[in-house]
């Protein structure tokens, strides 16, 4: 008797445990597996790489002010498909992609017999899914008000994580705008006052990597990030600040039904490989509207990062048209304060006489006047969509091929509307837009066609204002690629020459980085158009290869790979453009990296190998990779090479 009842409890076990799991869905390969539970009216998931656990059960779930989908759930049905696209991009790391995925639809309803669908796509090394809200009966509109979204890491790991800002505060009380440091190899579970950006970088020891981040974010919702919470392994998925655009709109998203949350994505890797060659962010999203006209991207002069606001005007800006001239720039940028101190008037002439040189010209831009305090114009004529088009008409007709727009006011739902109201509009009269003081980019290299590119990090600009930030210089540069920079362009204005960050080069903001490195992170950091620190005086102080090299660097790549590197300690990435490649590395470390590296797109080809020696000095010479791409590589403290065909 006694055996018969431990038989029907053991029974009883399996069946609940079979209950438990409702739904599996595996990669292409076979090697990433996602399971999906439903327990105790509540929805999970985890994720599992050639049979190691990367996250544990995960919850799911949604909270609208009509509807709780975070408990009570009923697991209904489960529905599997394939998805396949080819499309080419040349704004991104790739620019042929070639995506594939098995698809995976949950179905639950809850207390109130409304439900919900989540949909998963799992291709090599990645997942993205999303929430389908279906009508409520009557209601064809909710605000969906918090997500139970969450990311439960096994204990070992360690993390890789930029601090939300504060809002309202920082210059003019601009903040957030993405502009935080990191902190490599963390321990899980420190608490941020108001979170984490996305992306996150986690290592998940012996076992491999995981980037969390989102995509797919427009007008229709807001941005999201990561909090901590009361269990140390537990991430969630958390809404924009209510102080953020100094109060104003709501902090969750008013969705027309049916509708669809934006994308959040998981790429995992045994190795840092799949982190940064993923193409997640952009395989999952879709053009919003048509080109207007076929937009050119490529490399900029800028005189305000080291010359500052004094260099806006004319005569400056006539310095700057002739370097980019020189050294074959698509284009000019013309900072904060044009409008005041030189004016529309001579602006037309300017623009006719970079023209004349072959130099585009982009205008910088302030975003709004409500949000924050920033007192540098154009003001308000970003905001406003009478006035914006009125602005955008003039620009179009003065032969403007580009803004720069700064200082937004945060991840609210209103302020992804003004990102796209922005694009938008500028697309009708054939503008290219950058954002700048700003939040993540999220798939919108492939959603606006007319989109190039974002800041959202701790980028030049900081160089030089802060002595601490020039000497964590080469320890951000090695994050970079493997977070920020990998699920979306990013605008740095990098690549000084001046050994000194000031327009006379001597005195003060002395570089902590050698020429090597500077070169290095031409290639390693990617924007369809890159705003570089070159000065008029580099046209005479700085060797030719350095001139040469900064001639010949593209911003456009057709391939990524991953060759090395350790975020905060070293990286080296490879990169092409038509049939070139460039091979560029930096190391944060303060000892020498000494690096067998295997390179098969130059064995046994003559190279052009730029390296700094034991005093920081760079110099180029030509060497030969052998048979197997064999190259051994030794990169010096805070500094860089370049290896090209």
């Amino acid at each position: 008797m006694r055996k018969k009842v431990l038989y029907i409890v053991f029974s009883l076990f399996l069946i609940s445990k079979s209950f438990a799991q409702v739904a599996e869905i595996s990669s292409p390969d076979g090697h990433l597996k996602l399971q999906v539970f439903s327990e105790e009216g509540k929805a999970s998931y985890n994720v599992i790489l050639q049979g190691k656990t990367m996250l544990e059960k995960s919850p799911l779930g949604l909270v609208t002010n009509e509807s709780d989908f975070s408990k009570d759930l009923k697991f209904m049905d489960s529905k599997k498909d394939i998805v396949s696209k080819k499309y080419t991009n040349e704004k991104i790391k790739k620019s042929e992609i070639d995506y594939k995925a098995n698809t995976l639809l949950v179905n639950f309803s809850n207390a109130d017999q409304h439900q919900i669908g989540i949909e998963f796509q799992v291709s090599n090394n990645n997942i993205a899914f999303r929430y389908n809200i279906p009508p409520m009966k009557e209601r064809l509109s909710v605000v969906v008000q918090s997500e139970t979204t969450g990311y439960r890491f096994p204990s070992q790991t360690t993390t890789f994580l930029s601090p939300m800002m504060k809002p309202m505060t920082g210059f003019a009380r601009t903040a957030p705008s993405y502009e935080s440091g990191y902190k490599a190899d963390a321990e899980l579970g420190i608490p941020s006052d108001y979170g984490y950006v996305f992306p996150g970088l986690f290592h998940i020891g012996n076992e491999g990597w995981i980037l969390l981040s989102e995509t797919g974010v427009n007008s229709s919702y807001c941005a999201s990030h990561l909090e901590t919470t009361a269990e140390k392994s537990l991430y969630k998925v958390a809404y924009p600040n209510i102080a953020e655009n100094n109060g104003f709109g709501s902090t969750g998203a008013a969705v027309s039904l049916p509708g669809k949350t934006p994308w959040r994505t998981i790429t995992v890797g045994s190795s840092l490989k799949p982190i940064v060659e993923t193409t997640i962010p952009f395989d999952v999203v879709d053009l919003m509207y048509e080109p207007s006209q076929d937009y050119q991207f490529g490399k900029s002069t800028w005189s305000w990062i080291l010359w500052q606001d004094n260099s806006m005007n004319y005569d400056d800006q006539v310095k700057f048209i002739d370097l980019a001239a020189a050294l074959k720039y698509q284009f000019i940028l013309m900072d904060a304060l044009w409008d005041k101190n030189i004016g529309k008037d001579r602006m037309r002439e300017l623009i006719q006489y970079a023209k004349s040189k072959n130099v585009g010209v982009l205008l910088w831009y302030n975003s709004n006047g409500a949000a924050n305090d920033a007192p540098m114009g154009p003001r308000n004529k970003m905001s406003s969509s009478i006035e914006r088009k009125k602005e955008m008409k003039w620009l179009k007709e003065a032969g403007v091929k580009g803004l720069k727009v700064d200082f937004f006011g945060g991840d609210k739902q209103e302020t992804m509307r003004l990102y796209e109201d922005i694009l938008s509009d500028a697309n009708d009269f054939g503008l290219t837009i950058i954002f700048h003081g700003a939040t993540l980019p999220r798939g919108w290299e492939v959603m606006y066609p007319n989109y190039a590119g974002s800041e959202a990090v701790l980028a030049s600009e900081m160089l030089y204002f802060s002595e601490d930030v020039r000497r964590q210089e080469a320890f951000f540069a090695t994050l970079h690629p493997f977070i920020r920079n990998t699920v979306g362009s990013m605008e740095f204005g990098g690549t000084f020459l001046n050994k000194y960050l000031t327009k006379s080069n001597r005195d003060k903001n002395k570089r902590h980085t050698t020429d090597g490195f500077q070169l290095a992170t031409a290639v390693l950091f990617q924007n369809p158009v890159q705003m570089f620190g070159i000065m008029p005086n580099n046209l005479t102080d700085a060797p030719e290869f350095q001139l040469s090299f900064m001639k010949e660097v593209p911003t456009l790549w057709d391939e990524t790979v991953f060759i090395d590197g350790y975020p905060g300690k070293y990286a080296v990435v490879a990169r092409r453009h038509a049939d070139q490649w460039y091979v560029a590395g930096v190391n944060a470390e303060k000892q020498s990296q000494k690096l067998k590296i295997k390179l098969p797109m130059f064995a046994g080809k003559t190279v052009r190998f730029i390296n700094d020696d034991a005093k920081g000095n760079s110099s180029e010479k030509e060497v030969k990779v052998n048979a197997k791409g064999d190259f051994t590589i030794e990169i010096q403290p805070n500094g860089g090479f370049v290896v090209r065909n």
